[in-house]
């Protein structure tokens, strides 16, 4: 989900990369009275590692999470999943009696940058930036950014980060020409074959990345991209 609004608008102005210093660590949120991961509609978009990472991790499939913990949206023109909010109180599906994630562990990307976000330079590059009023905590430390990222590989993922982002500018950039059946063809064979269908053979990380390169690829060939 991209927003089309300046750097001083919602950050402190500054670019960073995973080898700075950033001031966000919240010291395990202790002494904070504000409760994060609640009232965010469908802004928390899940990707095919997300999805893998959850999947693997509760041993439930795609569609068994869907209509409980995973719901469907459009976003910019494709329909894509996201994390599902609690009716009663809009909190995360996720967050427990004790508000903390009860898959700290295997947390969306979303949820482990924040309260950093991605800044996109072009569609093969971006650094990273400070959010303004995400975290609401005082005292914020200062912590290394790859540390708070916590993403082991993180090579391996920027480059997943990356391809997922050019494959997804690329589907949307085809919706212009398309009627609605053409569009509705599009998003079951986009949701089937990078979440639907499981990386069952997929041992680890590693594994995941050579998968998810050969689906991108059978994309690109199946839609012309």
């Amino acid at each position: 989900m991209l927003r089309n609004v300046s750097l001083d608008e919602i950050s402190d102005g500054k670019l960073y990369t995973e080898n700075d210093m950033v001031r966000v660590d919240t010291n395990s949120c202790q002494g904070c009275r504000t409760v994060c991961c609640q009232n965010m509609g469908k802004t928390i978009v899940l990707d095919p590692m997300d999805v893998y990472r959850l999947t693997t991790g509760i041993s439930r499939t795609f569609e068994e999470m869907l209509g409980r913990e995973l719901e469907l949206n459009v976003v910019d023109g494709l329909i894509m999943p996201n994390l599902k909010m609690q009716e009663k109180d809009g909190k995360c599906i996720f967050l427990q009696d004790d508000n903390r994630c009860s898959v700290h562990g295997m947390r969306p990307g979303i949820c482990r940058m924040f309260p950093l976000g991605r800044y996109w330079e072009d569609n093969t590059h971006f650094k990273y930036i400070v959010q303004k009023g995400e975290c609401n905590k005082d005292n914020l430390s200062k912590i290394k950014l790859k540390k708070w990222l916590g993403i082991e590989g993180l090579a391996a993922y920027d480059r997943f980060v990356i391809l997922w982002h050019q494959y997804i500018k690329q589907l949307q950039s085809e919706l212009s020409g398309l009627d609605d059946e053409q569009i509705r063809i599009l998003n079951t064979f986009n949701l089937r074959l990078f979440y639907i269908t499981p990386y069952a053979e997929c041992r680890d990380e590693s594994s995941f990345y050579q998968e998810f390169d050969k689906r991108v690829a059978t994309a690109r060939e199946k839609l012309g991209l």
